[in-house]
């Protein structure tokens, strides 16, 4: 497979797994709350402890970004990944100070692009987990990647 994907590159079925993973800190759960979701449970431990989740967790925006970042290095797509949208984001366990997050992806959808036939729009399913195996977060996006076909000769 080429080191950049066009659409079609992309198989129903297809699986990604994320290159390695990627640990969290307290301080990067702190700073992301300070700056975007200032809430208690994500500021620090001890604020968090009174709270449903009984200590500090990452916001799952944070979280939601750092699998974007996963994406982003495992699906290489020639020209970028370009958003196309979110069906479904679930948070489904804490993630803590300390825990190791991968991704598991799978692609669930294909199709030429009504709008504009140089692009496909793509569909994949994506679990996150943590050290545990434990999943922490499922979301199913879409991402536009050009057809190969549709690119000028070089």
């Amino acid at each position: 497979m080429a080191d950049e994907l066009y659409f079609e590159d992309f198989q129903l079925g297809q699986k990604f797994e994320s290159k390695g993973s990627v640990k969290i800190t307290a301080r990067e759960i702190t700073e992301f709350a300070e700056k975007y979701d200032p809430q208690p449970f994500h500021l620090d431990e001890a604020a968090g402890k009174s709270t449903f989740f009984k200590g500090q967790a990452a916001s799952g925006w944070l979280t939601a970004a750092i699998v974007m970042r996963m994406r982003v290095d495992t699906i290489k797509v020639h020209g970028g990944m370009i958003g196309a949208g979110v069906e479904e984001i679930r948070w489904t366990e804490p993630v803590r100070p300390g825990d190791s997050l991968h991704t598991e992806t799978e692609v669930i959808g294909l199709r030429a692009s009504k709008k504009r036939p140089e692009l496909g729009l793509v569909t994949i399913y994506t679990n996150t987990f943590n050290q545990r195996g434990e999943i922490v977060m499922k979301s199913t996006v879409k991402f536009l990647a050009p057809l190969r076909s549709a690119q000028p000769a070089a």
